[in-house]
């Protein structure tokens, strides 16, 4: 009773207003005051809960990107953050010798060991890459095809059997009403189960989300739902990231966001220590590993010195190949599946039968699956690949970098940002401002690519840019290549979503795509 009469007293009372008012208007007026002139929201001058409460809301890129439309190109989204919607800042926040760091936002998403995503240390990020780099060669990308052409092959037979739940009657069109934005996930996960773990998660096969998971080395195993453990991982990092003060206490919170997502970090953690400890058993009791996939490039990686990864980074890269080879793959290949159609149903006959014509002549007509060197180089195809990821971008976020080092800190238009600083490039909003892309910013025009401006070029950067970009940037279009040839050469579709609506994490994530589905006649393709 002593101690609830001492909070609730009236020195109390009036204390903790006070101190609340000088922890977040002192660095406004010391550390940070040359931020002062940035625009934003008023609150976001003081600290990270608008930008906080955005990601809570799985909408922060939007949230950054009508700021900007208020307030211009330059704004401050966090107390010590900001913003800067223009290409010219790409260089400047991401590119190669500019000293700054991942900022600490990325610890959120550290489970135990960092991984070469996380993992903020300069040094041992070099050595992490070093080490990784070797497992996304061209000649390693092109030994990873038998295995994704597996997966395809159990997908499409999947989707066959759905294609042919339309052939019912008074069904007149013949399409099969399905929401394809979970057997995309399936399709990813199972991919990158098999090249990063050794073998496929089977959710093709179940069509189901569920796969194993184990809390220690020899602990027994369980499911879970995969795609929604990672889905509700990154969302409770990325808040977690921008409200760092809510970490130790995530767990305890009444709000079921924070504790269904912190147990969510927990069981992914546990499907990589179950996936990579299978494959490590296997190996310590004498079985030849004969695989090519990127498990057996880490597992025979050395770094400098010649020593190799331990189980605990081994785990930590398999989690990282993990979350940037499914999320990402099955989010982006569903947006360009969705645009495609979108496309098609704005201007009937200007995209769909373009892409089929160039799919037909390359694959042939016998063909279950698209092959990489049917569909590599094929530019409409490619094309469509990269306006679909322009208009939805999964890495919508912007990343956010650290200023570090003395001195005066880093200058942009004016502004001077000093160290301390977080500085981000918000890749949704520049792959749609009007001034880059044209006034039909917002419609799917595969032929823009045609001719680009070499603004668009330096603005385009799904991969991100500079040293940190994604290591696995061309596995991941081989993969996009044969999953959007193989649907456009085998399916006839009919969209049936209205409009696309996404949620964020770490990564953008359409909420559903439903549409039609029925085979293409042998004879048409």
């Amino acid at each position: 009773m002593a101690v609830l009469a001492f909070f609730f007293s009236p020195w109390m009372v009036c204390t903790i207003p006070i101190w609340l008012i000088l922890y977040y208007t002192i660095p406004y007026f010391t550390q940070y005051r040359s931020l002062s002139q940035v625009p934003g929201p008023f609150i976001a001058k003081f600290s990270n809960i608008w930008i906080g409460l955005s990601a809570r809301r799985g909408q922060k890129f939007a949230a950054v990107d009508e700021a900007h439309r208020k307030y211009g190109k330059v704004v401050r989204i966090g107390f010590n953050h900001v913003s800067i919607a223009d290409e010219r800042a790409l260089n400047v926040v991401y590119g190669h010798g500019n000293g700054f760091l991942k900022d600490h936002y990325y610890e959120a998403f550290v489970a135990r060991t960092p991984g070469m995503f996380n993992v903020r240390d300069r040094a041992e990020h070099t050595r992490k890459r070093k080490i990784i780099s070797h497992a996304f060669s061209p000649k390693s990308v092109a030994d990873f095809e038998p295995h994704m052409a597996a997966n395809l092959r159990r997908w499409v037979i999947q989707l066959d059997r759905i294609a042919s739940s339309g052939s019912q009657p008074g069904n007149l069109d013949n399409f099969a009403r399905f929401n394809a934005m979970p057997w995309f996930s399936y399709l990813a996960f199972d991919i990158i189960g098999d090249l990063a773990f050794g073998s496929p998660f089977g959710m093709v096969n179940k069509g189901k989300d569920e796969t194993e998971v184990r809390f220690t080395l020899d602990g027994p195993i369980s499911y879970a739902p995969a795609v929604d453990v990672l889905n509700r991982r990154g969302e409770v990092s990325s808040t977690l990231g921008l409200l760092p003060t809510l970490r130790p206490y995530a767990r305890y919170l009444p709000d079921p966001f924070f504790t269904k997502g912190v147990a969510a970090v927990e069981n992914l953690t546990g499907i990589a220590v179950a996936a990579v400890a299978t494959r490590l058993d296997a190996a310590e009791k004498g079985m030849v590993d004969t695989r090519n996939d990127i498990l057996s490039r880490l597992l025979q990686a050395k770094d400098a010195n010649g020593a190799p990864m331990g189980r605990e980074e081994l785990t930590a890269e398999a989690l990282t190949q993990l979350i940037a080879g499914s999320d990402t793959i099955s989010n982006t290949s569903c947006a360009v599946f969705y645009w495609i159609l979108h496309g098609e149903r704005s201007a009937p006959g200007t995209i769909v039968s373009r892409l089929r014509q160039e799919l037909d002549e390359a694959i042939g007509q016998h063909t279950d699956i698209a092959s990489y060197n049917q569909v590599r180089d094929l530019p409409f195809l490619r094309r469509c690949i990269d306006e679909g990821m322009r208009l939805h971008s999964t890495s919508a976020i912007g990343l956010p970098r650290l200023v570090t080092g003395k001195g005066s800190g880093v200058e942009f238009d004016g502004y001077i940002f000093p160290e301390g600083t977080v500085l981000s490039v918000p890749s949704y909003t520049i792959h749609h401002m009007a001034e880059i892309w044209g006034e039909d910013v917002d419609e799917f025009k595969p032929d823009r690519w045609l001719s680009l401006t070499p603004r668009q070029k330096i603005c385009f950067n799904p991969f991100s840019y500079g040293p940190r970009a994604c290591v696995g940037q061309n596995v991941a279009i081989m993969e996009l290549q044969l999953i959007i040839g193989t649907l456009f050469h085998r399916f006839d579709f009919a969209l049936y979503q209205p409009k696309m609506e996404s949620h964020e994490g770490f990564s953008k994530k359409p909420k559903e795509c439903y549409a039609g589905i029925k085979p293409r006649p042998k004879n048409m393709r």
